[in-house]
């Protein structure tokens, strides 16, 4: 498996970065500490990781259930701010991996931001009112209207996060990113369905530019929560993930 790896003359490389979006009510160390091991893998495969958490969630301040998806777009633009001021990040280079409702997120910033160059999926929301309201329950959305607030798991929700779901569609924003995009999800996951990744695929196969492609872990659940699920997709990712550097060098100057 190919590096990233320091010059000689310790002169430093530039290296690819990923960014992990977490999911609803989730935080930087995703279920099972998902994430953190992620971190750990890809950066032993020389990929600089940044994870964080989004307002509200985990060690962030803030009120999760006051916000939009707009606003979660609009903070993981700030974490691409941040990540494309560390001099050794390749610009080039710049992934985002997004779980459930953070996939989502992640295709709704691509299709404004074109510093994104690539997309990880992992479980992805498609429909966001409908997948979080099967979450949630349609009487915390029912509360929410009716009193201005409901209460899920100690956050306190409004109808302007309710309706920024019903208002964003990742379906057709998927269009408008160009770069390549890997899919991944579990046949055993009983909270996003495994059609939708096939059905993004359908989708993203519709661009003039930019590859798509689909792993399906059998029997893995929403989190990937067993050992061999979640080792499927640790490994499956960085494969891709070697695959798309690959190919990048390979076609490195060429044009058609």
């Amino acid at each position: 498996m190919a590096k990233y790896r320091w010059n000689e003359g310790n002169e430093q490389t530039h290296v690819p970065i990923i960014i992990i979006c977490h999911g609803f009510v989730g935080s930087r160390i995703g279920t099972n500490r998902l994430f953190v091991n992620a971190a750990r893998l890809f950066s032993n495969q020389g990929y600089m990781v940044l994870r964080f958490d989004y307002v509200g969630c985990g060690e962030s301040t803030g009120d999760y259930g006051a916000t939009s998806l707009e606003k979660l777009v609009e903070q993981t633009r700030y974490v691409l701010d941040y990540a494309l001021d560390i001099d050794m990040v390749d610009p080039d280079q710049v992934i985002l991996l997004g779980h459930s409702l953070g996939a989502a997120v992640a295709i709704l910033t691509a299709a404004k931001d074109k510093r994104v160059r690539s997309l990880v999926l992992w479980a992805p929301v498609a429909h966001p009112f409908k997948d979080i309201i099967a979450i949630t329950g349609r009487h915390i959305y029912d509360e929410a209207i009716a009193n201005g607030t409901a209460d899920y798991l100690g956050y306190s929700f409004t109808p302007t996060f309710f309706n920024s779901l019903l208002d964003n569609h990742p379906f057709q924003e998927i269009v408008k990113f160009s770069g390549d995009i890997l899919l991944i999800h579990g046949t055993s996951d009983d909270i996003i369905p495994v059609d939708y990744s096939f059905l993004y695929q359908k989708v993203a196969w519709s661009r003039p530019d930019g590859q798509c492609d689909k792993e399906i872990i059998h029997q893995a659940d929403h989190t990937f929560s067993s050992r061999h699920s979640v080792a499927r997709l640790y490994g499956r990712t960085i494969e891709w993930l070697y695959e798309l550097s690959k190919r990048r060098k390979e076609w490195n100057g060429w044009t058609i």
